[in-house]
């Protein structure tokens, strides 16, 4: 997968980034090609489903081996530990692919210019907050899958950790970074950013019972985090909104498990 052939690549910029009307098509040029972003979004997103079967069955035989493997395969600290260890190892491939098959820096190349004035992203993303409100528009299913993960202290821990350190940053790198890029050159950026935000809403469908008044929530915050990443060229801005948007809903979370508490 060396060859850069696939979606046909943009011809090089003729003025600056900033005198690029937001409008305009989107001026992005990756070294890696559309079947490159599919083998990585499926390492990333479907492999684990095959993999944490495999790490059960194994904490099953050294841990618990009078218990039903249904039963460990379920238990949520497993799941959540195995995904920190896989977006490790994801991460990792990232770099290799990108300068080993391409010889090109795996930062410059995904964009991840640190915005000067980074602490006026943080609102933006504490702002987003607000489109949970949404929810009261729909009809919710009593329960979702995402609940298991905050039953028992060890796991609402955990699921907090992954969502304010490496779940956003993976999915900033693979959504606004491998992924918008992408379709950006090939359909232009209005096509990029709507279809790059759809597929994050998506990929968190399950997670939320398919329960489409929550996807749309997840939708709406995944276009502004690829407008950001559009309008800045940058996925580390997007990442700054991502992890401000996440960790505000964390303290949130936590805020409203101590109310209940009382």
């Amino acid at each position: 997968m060396s060859s850069n052939a696939g979606w046909p690549e943009a011809a090089p910029p003729s003025a600056p980034v900033e005198q690029l009307p937001f409008s305009s098509a989107a001026i992005e040029n990756p070294p890696w090609n559309g079947w490159d972003v599919l083998r990585i979004g499926l390492l990333m997103f479907v492999v684990p489903y095959l993999v944490i079967p495999v790490v059960a069955l194994g904490v099953q035989k050294l841990f618990y081996p009078g218990v039903p493997f249904m039963e460990v395969a379920q238990k949520p600290w497993l799941a959540l530990s195995t995904q920190f260890a896989w977006y490790g190892v994801i991460a990792f491939y990232m770099v290799l692919f990108v300068e080993g098959t391409y010889r090109q820096r795996f930062w410059t190349s995904i964009r991840w210019n640190w915005p000067v004035q980074w602490p006026l992203l943080v609102p933006v993303g504490m702002v987003l907050v607000s489109l949970q409100g949404l929810e009261r528009f729909f009809r919710l299913p009593k329960h979702i899958p995402m609940e298991e993960f905050l039953k028992t202290p060890l796991a609402a821990a955990l699921t907090g950790i992954l969502a304010v350190s490496i779940g956003p940053l993976m999915e900033e790198l693979f959504f606004r970074g491998f992924f918008y890029p992408v379709l950006a050159r090939r359909f232009g950026m209005i096509v990029g950013i709507l279809a790059t935000s759809v597929a994050f809403g998506l990929i968190h469908a399950a997670q939320l019972a398919f329960a489409w008044g929550l996807v749309l929530v997840v939708f709406l915050v995944g276009l502004v985090l690829t407008i950001v990443r559009a309008k800045t060229r940058s996925v580390a801005s997007s990442f700054i909104v991502h992890v401000a948007y996440n960790t505000t809903l964390v303290v949130l979370g936590i805020f409203a498990g101590h109310q209940a508490a009382k």
